[in-house]
């Protein structure tokens, strides 16, 4: 796009694009670049940068858009105004057109638009109203199309129809680009992640796998959040946004998983009392149930550490010989790091006499542990344990007693007074006593861990560890432990204490 330097000729203007959506042609950039250009040059000006918002809404507020914010904050150099193709380019409601413009007129900028002749002038009265006509009537358009979206929302809703953003490992399938959503599919690639995820903090016993760890792993690995793999769906530029803890446990536990239709956190009910299928689940009610309590908020015991989320091999499992408290990574960054106690300067009552504090470089002290850990453990076969929903005929059962005490509720609020309600509201109330009756006379499997060999060694699984996090879990389903001891002479690997399962609770390879 065609700009020139600054010069301070007084005439120096920022062109501000903005569009809501980039399929919009009736106020398309082109056309808005090209309407912008020719009302500066109408008033003697010429365009330093251009501020192009796209694909962002006119309610958001102009200083806190990501093009237009920084040059309005006066983060972005020297400007003598903002040049725009229409009034509601700048704000679409009274408030921010209001702000916008007296920000800019109090610091001594220009306003220059395309639908008004010449630079805004606000000490006279008849172009402030002329102003203030355009922000009122760019706001009551605004409002009619909020309107018109709530309104399709609803019926949307009241047609079991998808209407917002798809959940995370799912996607909407189009006819063709800019086309309705014709159907919900699974995502596939969104899929395997978040289905990795879940089996692994299922079948994890030792407390170290969890929403948090989890969130820093699938960072570190590059993965897209589920902001960043929607834009990659559509083409759209990724933001390189990190996982959140949050964010992954909403999506583990939300009933969008099960393939619902979901509004505030709840499934919407279709007119039989069941949820609205928009697609296959994820997986059943009964992982779902487990994935519940497994990310539930724990009461940890006292002086038990929260997951590291960390890489470094042996965070979380080594520990002081002389006093008995963690081992924490000491040093500057590099070869010079290592693991050392920090108790007695941290000020710990009980460490006061641990000296001479421990301590062993990082690489050290990791490459004891890791010879050890492969000769006793290298050969055996490495055995993962997968969750077993079971038959999930009892999570089934407590999904229709949730729909028919919802209907019970709605019963006793007088949404079925009617004659004709309330023949509807006894027939689904019955069907739904029916289909309990049916399913509680079937034998439940309750759910539970098996174990499944992998077809590799520990020793292969080492190797194919992405990074030593990944190998730290296999250090921790091993129970292994390590009590580094102070000492400055001898051979290293005699200050080292390590520990971890017996052999006989192992799985070796030739069984």
């Amino acid at each position: 796009m065609l700009t020139t330097e600054y010069d301070g000729c007084g005439m120096c203007l920022v062109g501000n694009v903005r569009l809501s959506r980039k399929t919009d042609s009736t106020s398309s950039p082109e056309r808005q670049r090209g309407q912008i250009f020719s009302a500066a040059a109408d008033c003697g000006g010429h365009i330093i940068a251009w501020a192009e918002d796209l694909e962002v809404s006119g309610a958001t507020d102009p200083f806190t858009r990501p093009q237009l914010g920084p040059w309005l904050r006066g983060e972005m150099g020297p400007y003598d105004g903002a040049a725009s193709a229409t009034v509601d380019r700048l704000g679409r409601n009274v408030r921010d057109t209001l702000n916008t413009q007296d920000v800019l007129t109090s610091q001594g900028r220009k306003i220059v638009t395309a639908d008004h002749r010449g630079v805004w002038d606000f000490s006279d009265p008849n172009q402030e109203n002329e102003w203030l006509i355009k922000a009122w009537g760019s706001q009551m358009e605004l409002r009619a199309i909020q309107k018109r979206n709530r309104d399709e929302t609803l019926r949307a809703r009241a047609a079991g129809q998808p209407s917002n953003r798809p959940s995370y490992g799912y996607m909407y399938v189009r006819l063709y680009a800019t086309s309705k959503v014709d159907h919900v599919d699974i995502d596939p690639v969104a899929a395997e992640i978040i289905r990795d995820v879940a089996e692994r903090i299922l079948s994890d016993t030792t407390g170290t796998i969890t929403c948090s760890t989890e969130a820093a792993r699938l960072t570190r690995a590059g993965i897209p959040a589920p902001g960043d793999r929607r834009a990659q769906i559509y083409g759209r530029p990724q933001k390189g946004t990190a996982w959140a803890a949050k964010t992954l446990r909403v999506i583990l536990t939300s009933e969008a998983a099960l393939g619902h239709l979901v509004h505030e956190g709840r499934a919407v009910l279709d007119p039989q009392g069941h949820p609205y299928q928009l697609a296959d689940p994820l997986w059943d009610r009964a992982t779902r149930d487990a994935l519940i309590v497994a990310t539930g908020p724990k009461q940890k015991a006292r002086g038990t550490a929260r997951a590291p989320r960390g890489t470094n091999l042996l965070a979380g499992m080594s520990w002081c010989g002389g006093c008995g408290m963690r081992l924490y990574v000491m040093g500057r960054t590099g070869p010079a790091k290592g693991y050392g106690c920090t108790a007695r300067v941290r000020g710990i009552v009980a460490s006061q006499e641990c000296k001479p504090a421990p301590s062993m470089y990082i690489s050290e002290l990791d490459a004891v542990v890791t010879k050890w850990f492969l000769a006793r453990y290298g050969a055996a076969e490495v055995m993962h344990k997968v969750y077993d929903p079971g038959t999930g005929y009892a999570a089934r059962i407590a999904e229709l007693e949730s729909s028919r005490a919802r209907l019970r509720e709605d019963r006793q609020a007088g949404l079925y007074d009617s004659e004709q309600d309330t023949a509807w509201f006894r027939e689904s109330f019955a069907r739904l006593a029916q289909e309990i009756e049916d399913l509680a006379a079937l034998p439940e499997r309750a759910p539970g861990m098996r174990m499944v060999p992998a077809g590799v060694t520990v020793a292969q699984a080492w190797e194919q560890a992405p990074d030593d996090a990944a190998r730290r879990e296999i250090l921790n389903r091993y129970s292994v432990r390590v009590v580094l001891h102070p000492g400055r002479t001898g051979d290293k690997a005699d200050r080292v204490e390590i520990t971890g399962m017996a052999a006989v609770d192992w799985f070796p390879a030739e069984v």
